[in-house]
C-alpha cells in the first residue's frame, strides 16, 4: 500500500513537472509572437517606406521630361522628410542630407519652369531640416523666402504659416522681440480672416514665447486662449456632424414613407373595382 502510495507521488511530481515546463513554454511562446508580431509591424513600415522609395527613384530613371522630374524629386525629398520618428541619430542625418539634396534638385526645376508654388513646397522644406540641424541663418533665410511668395499670391494662410515657422526660428535664437511681430501679425490674420485653427496655433506659441520670457502670467492666459478656441471648434464640429446626421436620417425616413404603398388608397381603389364588378 505504502507503494503505491509512493508511486502515486512520483507520477504526480512528474505531471506537476511536465505541466509547469508547458506553461512556461506557452507563456515565452506568447510572449516571443507578440515581440515578433512588433518587430514585424515595425519592419514592414520600413520596408513599405523603402519600397516606395525604390519605385519613386525607378519612376526618375524612366523620365525624361525635366517638367515631371520636379515633382517626383519632391515626393522623394517629402519620404526623407520623415526623418522625425527616425531614433538612430546616423540614419536620420542621412535622411535629412537627402532631403536636401532631393528637395534643391526639385527647386532647380521648379525655378527654371518658375513654378512658384513648387519653390513654395521646397522653401519650406528646406527651412525645416536647416532649423532641425540648428542652422538658424538657412532656415530663417529660406522661410522668409516662402513668406515672400506667399505675400506676392496673397495667400493668407501661407503667410500666416510662414509667420508661425518664422516666429519659431527666432525663439530659437532668442530674437525673442521679432518672434513676437510675427505672430502679432499672424494672429491679426487669422482672426480678420476667421481661421481660428491659426488662431489656436498661434495662442500656443504665443505661450511658448511668454515662456522663454519668464512671463508665466501671460503664458496661462494664452494657454487658456488656445484650449477655449480648440473647444469652441471641437463644439462646432460636433454640431454640424450631428445637423448632418440629422438630415441624413430624415431623408431616409421621407424616402421610406415615399416608397411605402398608401394601403388606405390601395383598400379604396380595390373596393371600388369590386363594385364596378
Amino acid at each position: 500500500m505504502l507503494f503505491e502510495y509512493k508511486g502515486w507521488l512520483y507520477k504526480a511530481a512528474i505531471f506537476m513537472k511536465k505541466l509547469t515546463i508547458l506553461i512556461i513554454i506557452l507563456f515565452y511562446g506568447l510572449r516571443a509572437s507578440a515581440f515578433n508580431a512588433v518587430i514585424d509591424t515595425a519592419t514592414q513600415k520600413s520596408n513599405t517606406a523603402i519600397t516606395l522609395l525604390d519605385s519613386l527613384k525607378q519612376q526618375l530613371q524612366f523620365t525624361e521630361n525635366d517638367s515631371l522630374k520636379s515633382p517626383i524629386y519632391t515626393k522623394i525629398a517629402a519620404e526623407y522628410l520623415k526623418y522625425d520618428s527616425i531614433t538612430d541619430k546616423r540614419v536620420k542625418l542621412i535622411y535629412q542630407n537627402q532631403a536636401l539634396n532631393y528637395t534643391y534638385l526639385a527647386l532647380h526645376l521648379y525655378s527654371r519652369y518658375n513654378d512658384t508654388i513648387g519653390e513654395r513646397t521646397c522653401f519650406n522644406s528646406l527651412a525645416k531640416v536647416y532649423r532641425s540641424q540648428k542652422k538658424y541663418t538657412q532656415a530663417k533665410w529660406f522661410i522668409i523666402q516662402s513668406n515672400s511668395l506667399s505675400r506676392a499670391k496673397k495667400d493668407i494662410p501661407n503667410i500666416m504659416a510662414s509667420l508661425i515657422e518664422m516666429a519659431a526660428i527666432k525663439m530659437d535664437i532668442k530674437d525673442y522681440s521679432l518672434a513676437m511681430r510675427d505672430l502679432n501679425e499672424a494672429l491679426k490674420l487669422s482672426t480678420t480672416n476667421h481661421f481660428p485653427r491659426v488662431e489656436s496655433k498661434v495662442q500656443l506659441n504665443y505661450a511658448l514665447l511668454y515662456s522663454h520670457l519668464n512671463k508665466y502670467d501671460k503664458e496661462a492666459i494664452a494657454l487658456k486662449r488656445h484650449e477655449f478656441i480648440d473647444d469652441s471648434i471641437h463644439k462646432k464640429e460636433a454640431a454640424a456632424l450631428i445637423a448632418k446626421i440629422t438630415a441624413q436620417d430624415s431623408l431616409q425616413i421621407k424616402k421610406k414613407t415615399n416608397s411605402t404603398p398608401n394601403k388606405r388608397a390601395y383598400r379604396t381603389n380595390y373596393s371600388r373595382r369590386i363594385a364596378s364588378l
